[in-house]
């Protein structure tokens, strides 16, 4: 299959899901991709420094689960390589806070936000790659954006699934790339890819 080169819009929209300290937690088990973080920083820093949009997505578990995302609990909290950069942009910002999967389920309201600003690219990076990151680009491409997915911009976690069934989380990423890609519903890049063509 031929490689389209990747555009970026002047005005698309960098939307970084879930990236919190309580998935540091050992309740998720092994993850994948150590890169995840240096390569989300790189993508807010040119997002920043270009004046393009940036969306910060924070899930807010509720405060009685025993999820360490839940509210009240340090593991709620952005982690240092987001949090730091918070507020430090040239354009536009917004907070979203959810509590299912997909970054469009959340308040306020995403897709208002976006169509609102005219914008009809996103690229999606965070954690996790197979559940928010691929929920949130579903719904993307469902409601006509033109998603990007830098996979190596993520990160995500072995799986039990049923039938004693089990993935790893680089299966995991396989899989979650392919069916995106493959079903039209984001263009499955690089961060390098992203980053040359936003700067």
């Amino acid at each position: 299959m031929e490689k389209t080169p990747v555009e970026v819009a002047g005005n698309a929209a960098l939307v970084v899901v879930d990236v919190q300290k309580g998935f540091e937690d050992a309740f998720w088990g092994r993850r994948n991709n150590p890169d995840a973080e240096r390569n989300i920083a790189a993508l807010i820093d040119v997002w920043q420094q270009s004046g393009r949009p940036v969306v910060f997505v924070r899930h807010d578990s509720p405060a009685q689960s025993r999820s360490p995302l839940r509210v009240g609990y340090e593991g709620n909290d952005f982690k240092d390589v987001v949090e730091e950069r918070r507020g430090k942009g040239a354009g536009p910002e917004l907070l979203v806070r959810k509590s299912v999967n997909s970054a469009f389920y959340g308040e306020p309201d995403l897709d208002g936000w976006l169509k609102g600003a005219g914008v009809r690219q996103i690229v999606i990076a965070g954690i996790q790659t197979n559940m928010c990151n691929e929920t949130t680009a579903r719904m993307g491409g469902n409601l006509g954006y033109d998603v990007l997915f830098p996979l190596d911009a993520m990160h995500t976690f072995d799986l039990a699934g049923p039938f004693g069934w089990s993935a790893t989380a680089d299966e995991l990423t396989r899989a979650t790339a392919v069916s995106l890609h493959g079903g039209r519903f984001a263009r499955v890049v690089s961060t390098e890819e992203v980053v040359a063509a936003a700067r």
